[in-house]
């Protein structure tokens, strides 16, 4: 990496967690300066805007999130083992751990009908995430951990929209319950679904 690169990676690394916890309306060029310790002319000689700071902040984001879930579930061997330990992952890793949440899920919400370049983003972490649910159960399919009944593509936006709803309730009521029932939920049909 040149000096120029890494300097950008370092912005991207102090802004992400700041986006993700205030969101991009709520994250002023002040703050990533705070963070820094770099002056506006240090940012703006690295990005054009606020906006491509909070597009690469997201990319970081979600491409941690991917490597985490990927560490955990290529753990495991077994199709059902590998639903179990991104269900596990979600619950105690990204739920307990993370406070500011799920980055698809606070951006998403903030960008629906606003920034169309992330709105973009956003919609290709959530089929990137819901293909990965998807491709497990059909690796089960090939091994006969599943059988060809149980509709992959379905429970994986099933799956993933259980999720992140039970994120942003749990959140919101800062009541964990919500995940844990849904957690349960799914655990039990993908047990109802093994062979």
């Amino acid at each position: 990496m040149t000096k120029a690169e890494r300097t950008r990676q370092f912005i991207i690394e102090k802004a992400a967690p700041i986006f993700n916890q205030k969101g991009i309306a709520g994250t002023s060029m002040s703050d990533i300066m705070e963070a820094t310790k770099l002056a506006k002319g240090g940012l703006y000689g690295n990005f054009e805007s606020k906006e491509e700071i909070c597009l690469e902040a997201y990319k970081y984001l979600t491409k941690n999130l991917s490597d985490e879930i990927n560490k955990s579930i290529d753990a495991k061997t077994t199709a059902k083992d590998k639903l179990f330990a991104l269900l596990d992952f979600y619950e105690n890793k990204l739920f307990k751990a993370n406070n500011a949440g799920c980055p698809i899920l606070n951006f998403g919400t903030e960008v629906d009908d606003t920034n169309p370049a992330i709105k973009q983003k956003v919609n290709e972490s959530i089929d990137r995430f819901r293909g990965r649910i998807s491709n497990i159960i059909k690796l089960g399919h090939e091994r006969g951990e599943f059988p060809k009944t149980f509709n992959a593509d379905l429970f994986a936006t099933k799956m993933f929209t259980m999720i992140e709803g039970a994120i942003l309730i749990s959140k919101v009521q800062n009541d964990p319950k919500h995940m844990h029932v849904v957690i349960e939920i799914l655990k039990a049909e993908i047990e109802q679904n093994s062979i």
